[in-house]
């Protein structure tokens, strides 16, 4: 398929017409979650963090010392949060605003 072949579509927002493919591209960027830190770094999956304080984890039965290093964070998708993995605890999910990256 050539590239003049691309189908085009109308952009309501720009007014313009565009390969479907860029439509496509803007749209994803639209919806993507920007999750930052307790200091404003934009956070990433697989980033590593560090807690600012302490946090008391509810049902395991432990606190979670400032300055922890918690390795690979997961984007949830939801602004505020981040999934994370730490040994010994199973599903562990932090607020942004706890956290730092490294």
């Amino acid at each position: 398929m050539a590239a003049d072949d691309e189908d085009y579509v109308y952009d309501e927002e720009s007014g313009e017409w565009m390969p479907a493919s860029e439509f496509a591209a803007r749209q994803a960027a639209a919806n993507q979650v920007e999750v930052r830190d307790a200091v404003g770094n934009l956070l990433a999956d697989g980033d590593q963090v560090t807690l600012v304080k302490d946090l008391e984890v509810k049902g395991a039965g432990q606190t979670l010392k400032q300055g922890t290093l918690i390795k690979s964070i997961r984007l949830t998708g939801d602004a505020q949060e981040i999934d994370c993995k730490y040994p010994g605890i199973k599903g562990l999910v932090l607020r942004a605003e706890f956290v730092k990256k490294r």
